[in-house]
């Protein structure tokens, strides 16, 4: 059995619905298909998650929201148009998207989830509809009757433990099932979502939960490739990664692949196979468990920006018994997530995310740290990006981090930060985000081959 996500540039259209489709139909264990929202039929087209978006910020700035309404029904009404498909089909889309609008909402974040879902529901129904016209078994699945339950954490929405057996039933069903991606249900009957992309996670959780021998996420690319490829010219495609390697890249900015989606995947052992709608008979990449072969000593090289960090000076605190901890409960306080927190003798560096840390909290962080932790200097530095190498291989290999410091120093790129992950497969390096593009190329020159 196969788990297959297909994501929003493989469902724009009528014509991609039909390829999607036509690659499911090709191999019976296809069982499951997980649908993402449709997404851009052109490089100026809008994706149906963001006309959901603005109705819906639309009705919470308190407008009526008719020419929003408008646009998301006008584009399915377009694919069903497409499609051939019976006009009753769009009908119960427009009465959906009403019902979600004359809902009422205990807050706003709530009302945003529902309106977003729509995107991922409606396309669900609508892809089972087109299978049944063609006359093919298959049935849409309410992720709330199939019992894939959520925390309810609006727009960062987690799985509860209990979903994994309530959706192993699923297996019992005859026929293609076309499950919405991105959302889930609260224990209240309430929908949630997932972080943006997140129908990735809700393949990846399907996958585990009926036991499939492969989770396929098909996509617009060939496969993934070493680097970023609008950064490198013909970069080199990866066949297989290990789930450590891709969680490392996706954090660092991998976009192919939602990077809590390898969770499920790599908990249950099942490979996800990486293809490409538009290119089906290419080979794509493997995420697998162990890597078996290695092109060399670094897989991929990858840069994010984005980031900000709280350099904090107090002499001595090296002896200072729980200040690490009392840092960090300043941040946990705050709901402040601390993506790295490298220090030194008198010195302690917090990297967060940029636009986590407003200018309300930060006053509440440095009057906390002066007044309860006694520091002696602390600042801010915003405008900072990591960019990482990350390879099974580089933990035996000798010479790895002097090599790409070396590389950086002759490009004149200074470092603000070096760290070496725990498991010794990444490296991570601070820059300014000015530097981050042209240092991802550098790292790449120095471990690919690369004109």
């Amino acid at each position: 059995m196969k788990v297959c996500k297909f994501g929003g540039s493989s469902l724009a259209g009528g014509e991609q619905i039909r390829r999607s489709g036509s690659i499911v139909l090709r191999d019976p264990d296809r069982r499951i298909m997980v649908v993402s929202a449709p997404g851009k039929r052109s490089k100026n087209d809008i994706k149906v998650t963001d006309l959901l978006i603005s109705l819906a910020n639309a009705r919470i700035s308190g407008y009526d929201g008719v020419t929003e309404r408008s646009a998301v029904i006008g584009r399915f009404a377009d694919i069903c148009n497409e499609l051939s498909l019976p006009d009753r089909v769009i009908l119960e889309i427009a009465t959906d998207i009403d019902r979600r609008l004359s809902a009422k909402y205990d807050n706003d974040m709530e009302m945003l989830d529902t309106l977003k879902a729509a995107g991922e529901d409606n396309c669900a129904k609508l892809v089972a509809a087109w299978f049944l016209a063609g006359g093919y078994e298959a049935a849409y699945v309410n992720p709330g009757e199939a019992g894939l339950f959520l925390s309810s954490d609006y727009g960062r929405a987690r799985v509860l433990p209990e979903s994994y057996a309530n959706l192993q039933k699923l297996r019992e069903r005859n026929g293609i099932l076309v499950f919405p991606g991105f959302f889930g249900y609260t224990k209240s009957g309430k929908v949630a979502t997932f972080s943006r992309g997140g129908s990735d996670i809700t393949g990846a959780i399907l996958a585990a939960a009926v036991g499939a021998h492969e989770y396929e996420n098909w996509t617009d690319v060939d496969s993934v490739f070493a680097v970023n490829p609008n950064l490198v010219p013909n970069p080199q495609p990866l066949s297989e990664i290990s789930f450590k390697e891709m969680r490392e890249l996706a954090y660092a900015g991998f976009s192919v692949l939602h990077d809590e989606a390898l969770e499920p995947a790599w908990q249950h052992n099942i490979p996800v196979h990486i293809l490409n709608t538009n290119n089906p008979d290419s080979p794509g990449t493997r995420i697998i468990e162990r890597r078996q072969t290695f092109n060399g000593v670094v897989t991929g090289v990858a840069g994010s920006k984005g980031f900000a960090m709280l350099h904090i000076t107090k002499y001595l605190m090296n002896r200072e018994i729980g200040f690490a901890a009392k840092l960090m409960q300043i941040f946990a306080d705050l709901n402040l997530s601390i993506e790295h927190m490298p220090t030194g003798i008198d010195s302690i560096t917090v990297v967060v995310r940029s636009d986590a840390l407003d200018d309300d909290k930060l006053e509440i962080i440095m009057r906390r740290l002066f007044d309860e932790l006694g520091v002696h200097e602390a600042y801010l530095e915003r405008g900072m990006a990591i960019v990482m190498i990350v390879g099974a291989a580089m933990a035996q290999t000798v010479g790895v981090t002097a090599r790409a410091t070396s590389a950086l120093s002759r490009a004149g790129i200074n470092l603000e930060l070096i760290i070496q992950g725990a498991s010794e497969i990444s490296v991570l390096f601070g820059v300014k985000e000015e530097f981050c593009d042209f240092a991802i190329k550098t790292l790449y020159r120095e471990f690919f081959t690369y004109p």
